[in-house]
């Protein structure tokens, strides 16, 4: 089988060496700020508002994007690790998890419901919108019709093992049903007490607007990082008039800007889809690496990866911003979270931006069928 090598290295380097101490030795920006966190191993104190009035939700500022934990992203991890590395977010301060229906399908839901059950005080999103039928996703198919609504809310509960979904996203806009009545039948399953809040991912301004007539929005869940900043003109200013929140997904690109993919990248094929996205190719990878290099060099004093570069970026663009980093490595976990230290001037980011902007990114963000159903 294939192994990416992306995480191996780190692993072998964590089985000779203790946890605490292999992350601080690999990224010393840890060593100062960190320390007396390390001892009550709370690393998030720091909390931001997803919506305004009645749709407000106050969330840890980083989130964690489960969907990784045993779908799309390599071989398979042992479960009771997964759960471990759940509560392990949880003690560290998280508290805002990610998941969907259609990871897996359903996997990754119960994944989350295993191992977050016991925990009342924490957030679970979750989403609907694709056509799955008796357990079987039909690729590039969409049904957010209002029984199918309903009906994935029901099953989502089951696996999540929890009384309410505190947002509940729709995953992808789906052109044969309006968004009104999407916006509607989810503010009745809000009046019935099953959901908290509403969301959306990757929709247009003109839906948004839509959408928040029926039912305020709290969130936008859309890709956003530093290989692709599309939201900033298409939906950052609607954000802003509504009073909504924004989760960026995939806010690494996919572990990409993490700094330790290239060209002899190999993804695992049978639970991967990196290899079916265009900017994973060798030759893109290869011709995007610049943008690591401008990212190491940045703060590179500091000791800060440029995983926490990104981070820190997307947490510094706009304050409604909470982004979700996934991992299956607790070393990585720490890492991410290790980015709400790295503070910087407008000044150093305007000079960072500015040596980023005069890259050039290769490779489109998805396939032709995915890009279909994106709208921003």
């Amino acid at each position: 089988m294939i192994e990416n090598y992306i995480n191996k290295g780190r692993r072998d380097f964590l089985k000779t060496a203790g946890l605490l101490g292999a992350v601080l030795l690999a990224h010393p920006f840890l060593n100062r700020a960190d320390a007396k966190m390390f001892e009550s191993e709370k690393l998030i104190n720091e909390y931001r508002t997803l919506g305004t009035g009645e749709a407000a939700m106050k969330v840890s500022a980083l989130g964690f994007g489960c969907m990784g934990m045993n779908y799309n992203r390599g071989i398979p991890k042992d479960e009771k690790e997964m759960i471990r590395l759940l509560h392990k977010c949880v003690d560290f301060g998280v508290n805002l998890f990610d998941t969907a229906e259609v990871y897996g399908p359903h996997i990754n839901e119960t994944l989350v419901g295993k191992g977050l059950h016991r925990y009342k005080d924490i957030n679970v999103t979750t989403k609907f919108g694709h056509k799955i039928v008796n357990g079987k996703y039909h690729y590039g198919e969409l049904d957010s019709s209002p029984k199918q609504i309903r009906k994935v809310c029901e099953e989502s509960l089951k696996r999540l093992r929890r009384d309410v979904i505190d947002i509940f996203y729709q995953h992808r806009y789906d052109p044969k049903v309006p968004i009104e009545e999407v916006a509607l039948t989810v503010k009745e399953l809000i009046k019935e007490g099953k959901v908290r809040h509403f969301g959306l991912c990757e929709v247009s301004s003109e839906i948004i607007k839509k959408a928040h007539k029926i039912q305020p929005v709290t969130a936008i869940q859309s890709e956003y990082h530093l290989m692709w900043q599309g939201p900033e003109k298409s939906i950052f200013p609607t954000l802003e008039e509504l009073g909504i929140g924004f989760v960026p997904y995939s806010p690494l690109n996919r572990g990409y800007l993490a700094g330790n993919m290239n060209e002899n990248t190999k993804f695992y094929e049978a639970n991967d889809n990196r290899q079916t996205l265009p900017r994973f190719t060798p030759e893109a990878m290869k011709k995007n690496y610049s943008i690591i290099n401008i990212m190491k060099e940045f703060r590179a004093s500091y000791g800060a990866s440029p995983a926490q570069v990104a981070l820190a970026w997307l947490l510094y663009k706009r304050p409604y911003i909470v982004p979700i980093p996934g991992t299956t490595v607790e070393s990585h976990l720490i890492e991410n979270l290790g980015a709400l230290n790295l503070k910087c001037s407008d000044k150093e980011w305007k000079s960072f931006e500015d040596k980023i902007s005069k890259v050039e990114i290769f490779g489109d963000r998805y396939n032709a069928t995915q890009q279909k159903q994106v709208n921003n």
